[in-house]
This record gives structure tokens, C-alpha cells and sequence, in this order.
């Protein structure tokens, strides 16, 4: 794809008119359709404005930036870099901090990165497969071998999963698991806690994600951290061991 055919599906996929884009980066509608049409060749550091002002991802953005033939702005660091010591010890402060309740952090691709001790409680039983990395947290949730035996209100929570993520292969893979979701009238996204059975008792769990909103590099603006929070008085007393 070239870098006008980029730019204008990244606009269009957040439902932005050029004017839109042009107001946020500070241009004009008319440079915009230049751009776009390759009768006008942006500068590098037009190309991070229009990414910056589209509020893509980081990874997006470097694309952007290839396809306008400029190197990537931002890095891509592994997680187990020395430079990235400071990002894991602040996601194991807030880890451990979470306990009793169980808390994760995912990747791009939903796949593990870290958990506390209280995951284990949400992996009983689970096949030894699914917790072979790397560990995909959607499939784990949604495989009849992972948690979905025990998930009471499968149905709901899965039609949950299903509207986070694009409809890609790992969405193909997941749906077919489970029955095809079909939301009624009033349906806008949002699904109740999901209802697990554990060896302590049912448990109704919600979620919150918590990102790295300034993070520059990749590996940290795509990393997730999901911590499960007991939904009524009688999960928190069961995740406390009391």
C-alpha cells in the first residue's frame, strides 16, 4: 500500500473528513488532499503529525512512516531489555499490589506477558496445552478445554470477548467455540461479570485495563494490563480466603 492509500484508510477508519485531519494537524484541507491523491509528498515530520493527530498506535504510526519511504520513529524495544527494567518493575509493583485478585498483563496479540499468583485460581483445571506459551487469554477463556466448562454465563461473556477484538482468524477461532452471539435490540457492548466456578466457590468477576498513555516505544504502548475485580461482596470474600 502506498503511503496515500495509507493515510486516507487510517483517516477513514476513525471516521475522520479531511478537514477533520487537517484542523488536528494543523494544515489545510486542500494539503491534505494533495497528500492524498500523491500530487504533494510530505516531510517526516508532517507524516508523525498526521499519525500523532489520528491518534494511531505507535506500530500504525511506523507503518505510516515506511510507506511515505522514511525510517520508524519509534522503537521497538523486547520486554526483557535492560533499557525496559523500570516498565517490568512497575508492572510487578502493580501486580502484586492487586492480590487477593487476579491480574494480568497481555500483549498486542492478547498473548501473557505477566500475571500474579492469583491467575492460577482462574486456570484450574485448565489443559495443559492452553497454558503452554505463548498463552493466548482469549482462547484460554473461550476453548471448551480452557475456562468456558466453567463459566456459567458463557454466552454473554463471550459475546463480550468477541466485540473487543477485530474479526480476524483469532476471532474465526474463537466464535466457533462458542455459539454465535446474537445480540438483541438493546444490546451496546457491554456483557455482566463473568460468572466462574472455582474450587472456592462461584465467582463474579469485572474487569478494567489499565496502558502505558505516554509510553514511546511499541512493546509498552501495546502492552495491557487487565485486573479482575470481584463484583459483589461475596467474590471478594471468597478471593480473601475468608
Amino acid at each position: 500500500m502506498d503511503f496515500p492509500e495509507a493515510l486516507r484508510a487510517s483517516r477513514r477508519r476513525r471516521h475522520l473528513s479531511q478537514l477533520d485531519l487537517a484542523l488536528r494537524s494543523g494544515t489545510t484541507q486542500r494539503h491534505i488532499s494533495f497528500i492524498e491523491t500523491g500530487r504533494s509528498r510530505p516531510g517526516r515530520t508532517m507524516v508523525v503529525r498526521l499519525g500523532e493527530s489520528m491518534e494511531l498506535p505507535l506500530r500504525e504510526r511506523n507503518e505510516l512512516l515506511l510507506a511515505a519511504g522514511y525510517a520508524p520513529v519509534y522503537p521497538r524495544t523486547p520486554l526483557d531489555d535492560e533499557r525496559l527494567a523500570h516498565v517490568r518493575a512497575a508492572l510487578g509493583h502493580i501486580l502484586t499490589g492487586h492480590l487477593p485478585y487476579p491480574a494480568i498483563v497481555v500483549d498486542a496479540g492478547h498473548d501473557l506477558v505477566l500475571a500474579n499468583d492469583a491467575f492460577v485460581l482462574l486456570t484450574e483445571g485448565v489443559a495443559e496445552h492452553l497454558l503452554r506459551p505463548p498463552v493466548n487469554v482469549l482462547r484460554l477463556s473461550l476453548h471448551p478445554d480452557g475456562l468456558a466448562p466453567r463459566i456459567t454465563n458463557l454466552a454473554g461473556w463471550a459475546r463480550h470477548i468477541l466485540d473487543r477484538i477485530p474479526q480476524d482468524e483469532l476471532y474465526d477461532e474463537l466464535s466457533g467455540y462458542v455459539p454465535q452471539p446474537s445480540p438483541g435490540p438493546d444490546h451496546v457492548g457491554f456483557a455482566a461479570p463473568m460468572a466462574l466456578r472455582t474450587a472456592r466457590g462461584e465467582l463474579r468477576l469485572t474487569t478494567t485495563i489499565t496502558t502505558f498513555a505516554t509510553a514511546l516505544d511499541v512493546t509498552v504502548a501495546e502492552l495491557r494490563l487487565e485486573a479482575f475485580l470481584p463484583a459483589d461482596p461475596a467474590t471478594a470474600a471468597l478471593l480473601a480466603g475468608s
